[in-house]
């Protein structure tokens, strides 16, 4: 896999259903997503091309600058990264996560009214893909399940861009 771009895990979240997720230090992930998390509406989350929801630090931290009350976790992403170019991201990205698991972006999460309260004004809205591009948080599916840690790096690749379009 080639290294266009490199991150890390600097946080892993998990609930047993809605928002917050909370924080743990590890877990597995598997080709549902990961062990210990659970979504409350899987017409819109969760499944196997939803089985991982994903998102930027720096995206919270700038959205926090804006007067967001928002954290890691509250909206309802698994895993919280950073020093990846978030922009760049996006459907048919694959990204391996520390040693073994290995995901492909699958589609933009669309933001859901049970986020609001972490959002001035309530304008969940801000992190629509749509209009506001490259806010999004991102779902992909588990191509190889394996264990995840903070800290575990990330390693980015398009296979369109490294091997040709087949």
């Amino acid at each position: 896999m080639s290294d266009e771009l490199q991150g890390r895990i600097v946080q892993i979240n998990l609930s047993d259903g809605g928002v917050p997720k909370q924080s743990v230090a590890s877990t597995q992930i598997e080709k549902d997503g990961l062990v210990g998390d659970r979504q409350n509406n899987l017409k819109h989350h969760g499944g196997p091309d939803r089985a991982v929801c994903l998102w930027s630090a720096e995206i919270i931290q700038a959205l926090q600058a804006e007067g967001h009350p928002i954290a890691p976790g509250d909206a309802g992403e698994n895993i919280t990264v950073t020093g990846l170019d978030w922009q760049q991201l996006s459907p048919g990205v694959r990204l391996q996560l520390g040693d073994h698991v290995l995901l492909e972006i699958t589609d933009y999460a669309q933001p859901c009214r049970t986020i609001a309260r972490y959002f001035k004004l309530r304008r969940y809205g801000r992190i629509s893909q749509k209009s506001h591009p490259g806010m999004s948080r991102l779902y992909a599916k588990v191509l190889e399940d394996g264990c995840v840690t903070v800290g575990d790096s990330i390693h980015c690749s398009n296979p369109a861009m490294s091997y040709g379009e087949s």
